[in-house]
């Protein structure tokens, strides 16, 4: 790392015209739930992985997690009153669809979503979805998405059991209401794949269970399909604590015309898949929005809780070269890019499954992995491989004589705020360990 790039890393500083509004950072009161499927169990490395999603409770609903779909208000917002990011505000803040000031989602019209896309997306879960065409067909239609097909030559939903037989649904739904397992991770997978990417066709791939081997062998059956379909991209919302061996399975990864995107993770420190460099691993930011001019953008920044930093056992790949130069002794760094993962400016979703109350906000990486594989997707670039898409995205970095940073303006490059709190990571201009190279802005370079 250039001294340059050093000083910029070490001596940020929060600029003096900054435009962020200290309310709007703070400005989701509540509680944030991880659920029990979701929890970092150091013993779980290598063997059995779990979801990255928490669930956001505003203030005011403490221990009711999600909301009845009786209240269900028909203008801009599922529920009136709360508010998170909709497909619209999502599409207008990632330059899916064309700027419009604010990329508030009280004001943005049903009509402003994506409509692009193409090919396959899919999305690697753990058990059985039972009601996931019509939670998707409901959502779609909340938010005025074009509804999802499940038969037929038209088809473009399509749910997979990895091993060919239906793995059930995670026991855990039943026993805690729903919300504490794995279903809403797949109801948050195919939303936001849908919601960035509608006119892609969504696989829903369900492994056997939560263990490595399970859900590994669900990854090549997604990635068999997304080959099949003339390419796409695999969204993995899911990880475990790195371990010595992970590098065997890094081959997993390699599929011709097919790119693999894993979330970095929901606590400080380095996960897998995300660790492994044939994936891109996708970290967290905060929509920071201003409450008193109707929820208009005010920036994007770092996400504390946001996974990220240094592999202890993957090698710094090639394509870091760029950021780090050539013969250093850096490991893999972690994650390549980012989008929105912050639950207190979360996104709605909809799981009616075991669910009295199926609307609810949600956030974490699990969010990120999918916005942003969708967003690459309705791009329409295809790359053959991840290696491919890995060179695509560093090649927006360029080093600057002056700072030994920059970005071009293919991915927004965030800048302002912190992650890890036990290691000191800053958003920088330039790649850093809490957002990467950025978040996506429209549809180049990707």
């Amino acid at each position: 790392m250039s001294l340059a790039a050093c000083t910029a890393f070490y001596a940020q500083q929060r600029p003096l015209n900054s435009p962020i509004n200290q309310k709007g950072i703070h400005q989701g009161s509540g509680d944030v739930i991880t659920p029990t499927s979701g929890i970092d169990r150091p013993e779980d490395a290598g063997t059995r992985m779990h979801p990255f999603f928490k669930i956001y409770v505003p203030a005011g609903r403490a221990g009711q997690l999600g909301f009845a779909e009786e209240k269900v208000h028909p203008e801009g917002t599922p529920i009136s009153g709360y508010y998170a990011e909709t497909p619209q505000s999502l599409a207008c803040l990632y330059g899916v669809t064309a700027w419009t000031a604010g990329c508030s989602p009280s004001t943005l019209p049903n009509t402003a979503h994506a409509t692009g896309g193409s090919k396959a997306i899919a999305v690697v879960e753990a058990f059985d979805y039972p009601t996931a065409l019509a939670d998707l067909t409901k959502y779609s239609a909340e938010f005025g998405l074009p509804a999802p097909v499940g038969t037929g030559t038209h088809a473009n939903f399509t749910t997979v059991y990895a091993t060919g037989t239906n793995p059930g649904p995670d026991p855990a739904c039943a026993a805690d209401g729903g919300w504490n397992c794995w279903t809403p991770e797949s109801a948050l997978d195919v939303d936001m794949a849908h919601a960035m990417a509608p006119a892609a066709h969504i696989y829903l791939v369900e492994a056997a269970g939560e263990t490595t081997a399970e859900l590994y062998a669900a990854i090549a059956k997604a990635a068999s399909l997304v080959a099949a379909a003339g390419g796409g991209e695999v969204s993995m919302s899911f990880g475990s604590p790195e371990f010595a061996s992970e590098t065997s399975l890094d081959s997993t990864f390699t599929g011709a015309n097919v790119v693999f995107f894993a979330a970095a993770g929901d606590h400080e420190g380095v996960y897998y898949p995300s660790a492994s460099p044939d994936v891109v691993s996708v970290g967290g930011t905060t929509i920071s929005r201003n409450y008193s001019n109707g929820l208009d953008i005010e920036a994007e920044i770092t996400w504390e809780d946001g996974g990220g930093g240094y592999s202890e056992y993957e090698k710094e790949p090639a394509f870091q070269d760029v950021v780090f130069g050539t013969g250093t002794d850096y490991t893999r760094a972690v994650p390549d890019v980012a989008a929105v993962g912050n639950p207190r400016t979360g996104v709605w979703i909809y799981d009616s499954y075991d669910n009295a109350s199926p609307w609810n906000i949600v956030g974490g990486t699990s969010v990120a992995a999918p916005v942003f594989a969708g967003a690459v997707n309705a791009a329409g670039h295809f790359s053959v491989s991840t290696a491919a898409e890995h060179t695509l995205l560093y090649s927006n970095f360029f080093n600057d004589p002056v700072s030994g940073w920059g970005i071009n303006g293919n991915l927004r490059d965030i800048t302002y705020g912190s992650c890890g709190y036990y290691e000191g990571w800053y958003g920088v201009s330039g790649w850093d360990p809490c957002t990467g190279l950025g978040s996506p802005y429209g549809t180049a370079g990707k």
